[in-house]
């Protein structure tokens, strides 16, 4: 599974987001829900399986709709904190996931044993959005 930080990755490029955070956020969503159901190049090497796309929002972006093939977790407060206590909670279902997240002090809050990466690899992964000429990543 797939658990991302919706806020640190659409903050991790400067494209204009800041205008309109909502929309960015419901952008991203699209494009993640490609990614259920997919075997993609983990991180480290080898394969990471996609059966479920976790994204916490929060802030502007929490009355977002939730496209096919991604849950929301709309964080009431911070999206950190959000963040975390999903990761613990599946975690200790015994769920196998990824975090998405620059954050270093979120990651530090990650239990013991769940691996994170940063939006350059979610990025380089995901489909371009219609329009966007070939700005993304390739599913192959």
């Amino acid at each position: 599974m797939l658990l991302v930080d919706a806020a640190n990755v659409v903050g991790s490029r400067p494209d204009g987001w800041w205008r309109d955070r909502a929309g960015a956020t419901s952008r991203l969503l699209r494009r993640l829900a490609a990614l259920t159901g997919r075997e993609l190049p983990a991180p480290g090497g080898g394969p990471v399986a996609v059966d479920e796309v976790v994204a916490v929002v929060e802030g502007a972006a929490r009355g977002v709709d939730a496209p096919d093939g991604v849950t929301l977790v709309r964080a009431e407060g911070s999206g950190d904190d959000a963040l975390a206590a999903t990761a613990a909670r599946l975690a200790a279902e015994g769920r196998s996931l990824l975090v998405v997240t620059a954050d270093r002090g979120l990651r530090a809050r990650l239990p013991d044993g769940v691996p994170a990466t940063g939006p350059g690899w979610l990025h380089r992964l995901l489909p371009a959005e219609p329009g966007e000429g070939s700005t993304g990543g390739s599913l192959a």
